[in-house]
This record gives structure tokens, sequence and C-alpha cells, in this order.
């Protein structure tokens, strides 16, 4: 599927309000109600939205701890990276997992219930020997900018 600038202005409003009525769906995008929803089953088929979720405000529910995590591994074979990868999934309070470039492997987003909960999860992996040669822990303590959208309609200009 091809994607054109209305398809990209329905995902970039969908990401934005997963919740938009197909009426105002229309509208935002400049197409009649039918239309509109036909191409938004087809980004659904063809696999461009993946689901629908609601974005909660975890600080409502308690204290929690962000920890931005770098690891470097001990050997870099795709055995090690797979290995590594399947011991980091089972973790829940990981959230985000980030292969790059640079001067470590890995960049790891955890969401704790504070810090000893975080050391016991590294302590955890760490004793699991499963490939980390180092780790660095970044701790957040405000987070004035989070977006939860793509900038799809500057990314994709058509």
């Amino acid at each position: 599927m091809k994607l054109d600038r209305i398809d990209i202005k329905i995902l970039y409003e969908l990401q934005k309000n997963g919740r938009i009525t197909n009426v105002e769906l229309a509208e935002l995008v400049n197409l009649s109600p039918s239309p509109c929803l036909m191409r938004v089953k087809k980004l659904q088929s063809e696999g461009y939205i993946e689901g629908y979720s609601a974005q909660i405000n975890v600080s409502k529910l308690g204290q929690t701890l962000t920890v931005f995590t770098e690891i470097t591994l001990k050997n870099h074979r795709q055995i090690d990276f797979a290995r590594f990868l399947a011991a980091i999934d089972k973790v829940d309070q990981v959230i985000e997992c980030h292969l790059v470039s640079g001067g470590y492997d890995y960049l790891l987003k955890f969401v704790t219930t504070g810090i000893g909960e975080y050391q016991t999860i590294m302590e955890r992996l760490t004793d699991m020997d499963v490939g980390i040669d180092k780790y660095f822990s970044f701790v957040v303590l405000k987070s004035p900018i989070v977006k939860a959208h793509m900038p799809l309609t500057s990314l994709f200009r058509m």
C-alpha cells in the first residue's frame, strides 16, 4: 500500500486522539466520513495501525522511578544479543529497549517503584549472566517534555 498525504494526516490525527469519531477525523483530513472510514480500515488491515490504547498518568497512581540505563555487552555475537534480549523481554519494568550506536550497545528505559526495585532487577540480570559487561544508570529527576505522538506530517511530507 502506498500512502498519500491524507493517509499520513489520518495516522497523525489518530495517534494524537485514538478516540476521535470518524466524522471528526474526516473533517480534519478534508474527506467525507465514508471514504475516511474506508482509509482507516485499510490502514488497520495493512498493519500501519497496530492498535489503540489509553495513555495512563502514572504519577496519579503513585510514586515511580524512571531510569535510563546504558548497557554494554561482553561479547557481540548474534547469540549474545539474542540471549540478552530474551532476558530483558521478560522484565516488565523495561518499557523500552534500543540497540544503539556509540559507546554502548543498548539503551533501556525502566519504570520501577523506586531505586531499590531497580537495583534488585539489575543485580538479578547481572547474576543471570546474560552477557552484561557494564551498565550506567541515569535517574530521571523530571520530564518537562514527553510527547506520545510522532511528527508524521513533518517526517513524511507529501
